[in-house]
């Protein structure tokens, strides 16, 4: 399956719930948000469907997503229902961590192939106000959880932002010395009304020069987000993830699923949004989801524009499925 500008669509990025345990500062407000109620949420089956139905064109790679995924109860059983589909050679998992060192092991069994741990601080105490009450020790526990299940390579997500834990970025750095993480940077992207705190990629670069030279990583021809390197001798590499001061729609590879059923182009625009959820209780079949899912990839635009996009002040990133 292709786009209107001849890229590949072989990534679908699922989000299964818009619930979290978490109300991290840059995604959601204190309060949280107004949840859905459990009937608007895609059943698992009606999730499987589509998958199947991706997988038939060319999708490859699932990724599951929230709010926080785990707090959706079956979500191993959804993972093994996935993992068995034809076409379907990757799923992995974002999550926040809190929950991962009970449920890494069996994640593993039922088919998982690694995960993507946020991490946006190694102070407790600055943990905890950036998440508004998540707890270190446990997603430090629960990457630990993961590398020893083989869930692997594991990343690591730091949302850099100004005045906030940017002082940090060497020590995260520090943890691809000895490891074989992937410590990302992401730049911070002015959704849910945050406008503050934005450091870009640079930026990082720099603060990062005297730890040493960062060689670009050779890796095959760049699908995804991340510019990859790595530090002489280290185990682990550096990721940046630019969509502010680089955006990399020109090689972007995905679609997007919402908890609610809603199938979208990008991220960060609402354009050619479409209905799936609709069509899957009006009785779509087969060839009815993949017609809906050739509309939105064919609705794929050139590039993202924050300014032009209807949601950023309004949305917040749990809702979209991050």
């Amino acid at each position: 399956m292709k786009d209107g500008y001849s890229r590949v669509i072989d990534y679908l990025r699922i989000s299964v719930t818009d619930r979290c345990n978490l109300r991290c500062i840059y995604c959601m407000p204190a309060e949280g948000v107004g949840l859905v109620g459990h009937a608007d949420i895609l059943s698992f089956e009606e999730i499987i469907a589509v998958v199947a139905a991706g997988a038939e064109l060319g999708i490859r790679k699932v990724r599951l997503t929230g709010g926080e995924p785990l707090v959706r109860l079956g979500l191993c059983d959804l993972v093994r229902s996935l993992s068995r589909l034809d076409g379907i050679d990757d799923v992995s998992l974002s999550t926040n961590g809190m929950l991962l060192m009970e449920y890494a092991a069996e994640l593993k069994a039922t088919g998982l192939t690694r995960v993507n741990i946020s991490l946006d601080s190694l102070q407790p105490e600055r943990f905890r106000r950036i998440t508004r009450h998540g707890d270190l020790a446990k997603v430090l526990a629960g990457i630990e959880a993961a590398q020893d299940a083989g869930l692997v390579p594991i990343k690591i997500n730091t949302v850099v932002m100004r005045g906030v834990n940017d002082d940090e970025v060497k020590d995260l750095a520090a943890l691809a010395r000895n490891r074989r993480w992937s410590i990302r940077f992401i730049e911070k992207m002015p959704l849910a009304g945050h406008q503050w705190g934005y450091v870009s990629s640079a930026e990082v670069r720099r603060q990062l020069d005297s730890l040493g030279p960062l060689v670009p990583e050779l890796t095959e021809p760049r699908n995804g987000p991340a510019r990859c390197y790595r530090f002489s001798g280290a185990e682990g590499s550096i990721g940046f993830i630019s969509p502010m001061s680089e955006p990399f729609c020109s090689t972007c590879n995905r679609l997007r699923l919402t908890s609610t059923g809603m199938l979208r182009p990008c991220l960060l625009s609402d354009v050619g949004a479409v209905d799936l959820r609709a069509a899957l209780r009006d009785g779509a079949n087969t060839a009815a989801i993949q017609a809906l899912l050739i509309e939105a990839a064919s609705s794929k635009l050139a590039r993202h524009s924050i300014e032009g996009c209807s949601h950023p002040t309004t949305t917040t990133m749990s809702q979209i499925g991050g």
